[in-house]
């Protein structure tokens, strides 16, 4: 999680500072992302989408990450989780939960739902104070402006 907080570190000043990192079976890193949505006038340019990207490019057949582990900052929403579940990731580690968004257990649960062939293990809540330190700093930024 801290290789996913010093990734959040490079999001641009207007994008929420999300971080993700993908790590091989072995734990080598094959990815890091930040945020780039604002910076790159892309609705899909969050984190997790840029570092599952990056990582298929380097690894498995194309586009499966069997064996892989997606670690990020925040929770993912409906569209992250979907691609966690269509990468094959063998695991999602993510910080601060995300009850407006959060596809991992808060408002949905996109990644645990039986009717999908894949399921990765999920473990939230991994230095959690930390990582919504980082959302609420941010946000505390927009409304002071």
């Amino acid at each position: 999680m801290r290789q996913a907080l010093l990734a959040a570190a490079d999001a641009g000043a207007d994008d929420v500072p999300i971080g993700a990192v993908c790590f091989d079976p072995d734990g080598v890193e094959l990815a890091r992302a930040a945020n780039r949505r604002e910076a790159d006038g892309d609705p899909t340019a969050h984190a997790e989408i840029l570092a599952l990207r990056a990582a298929a490019a380097r690894f498995g057949d194309g586009w499966r990450l069997p064996g892989c582990t997606l670690v990020v900052t925040v929770e993912p929403c409906t569209m992250c989780a979907g691609a966690v579940t269509m990468s094959r990731v063998d695991a999602l580690v993510f910080g601060a939960w995300e009850p407006k968004t959060g596809a991992v257990g808060s408002l949905w649960d996109v990644v645990r739902d039986p009717r999908l062939t894949h399921r990765p293990q999920v473990r939230g809540g991994v230095l959690e104070a930390e990582c919504r330190a980082l959302m609420i700093d941010f946000f505390a930024t927009r409304r002071d402006d």
